[in-house]
């Protein structure tokens, strides 16, 4: 059966399931569907999902993001960040768009590169996925061996550290220590919607400050 783009009518906030994809469709319909679309395509041993973000979805993600290179550029910590990007292993039958995504004790390894192989490159380090109309399943994620998973369901912050293969919820980003994340990201997300991202970075820079 050939599937094309334009069959496929995803409203935002909704999310499309397809099994029995083979690799090679997913390829084709990532190709298909382009680089300059608003939908995020993952596909994990022969399920593909099409997600189309609502507005807010995409202002929790940037605010989020935001606050984690306030953190990282105190810490002086080097940082990349590659948004959205698309990580995919044939051999895994694994792919996997993330709301956004940081490599951090990796970034030496893959600063300067224009495309990431993970046949070669490492996952990336720290993942963001805001789940306001859907639930991120953990499979893509686990298998590609990325070591930290933060969800965003639209009121709590849930960080996730890869151990033994599996994600264990914590209280604590490992990346960040003495820092109560899970409490004060969301704080700090929900200031931005009344006093504006400038004023609450600034605000959240500050109080950064007085902890390290």
């Amino acid at each position: 059966m050939q599937v094309h783009l334009k069959q496929i009518v995803v409203p935002p906030g909704q999310q499309l399931l397809m099994t029995d994809v083979s690799w090679l469709m997913y390829e084709q319909l990532l190709e298909e569907f382009g680089e300059k679309r608003g939908s995020r395509i993952n596909y994990s041993g022969g399920i593909l999902e099409i997600m189309v973000p609502l507005p807010e979805h995409e202002d929790d993600k940037v605010i989020i993001a935001d606050l984690v290179k306030v953190l990282l550029e105190e810490l002086d910590i080097e940082f990349r960040s590659l948004g959205s990007t698309t990580f995919k292993s044939e051999t895994m039958k694994q792919a996997i768009e993330a709301d956004d995504c940081f490599y951090i004790e990796n970034e030496a390894a893959i600063r300067g590169k224009k495309r990431i192989d993970l046949t070669v490159d490492p996952p990336p380090d720290l993942a963001l996925e805001i789940d306001i109309s859907s639930r991120t399943r953990f499979d893509n994620y686990e298998v590609l061996g990325v070591k930290e998973l933060w969800r965003f369901n639209g009121t709590q912050l849930e960080i996730n550290v890869l151990q033994s293969s599996q994600y264990v919820q914590m209280n604590e980003s490992p990346h960040f220590v003495g820092f109560p994340l899970s409490e004060v990201i969301p704080q700090y997300l929900e200031r931005s919607k009344i006093e504006g991202r400038n004023k609450t970075m600034k605000a959240f820079r500050t109080w950064v400050k007085t902890k390290i």
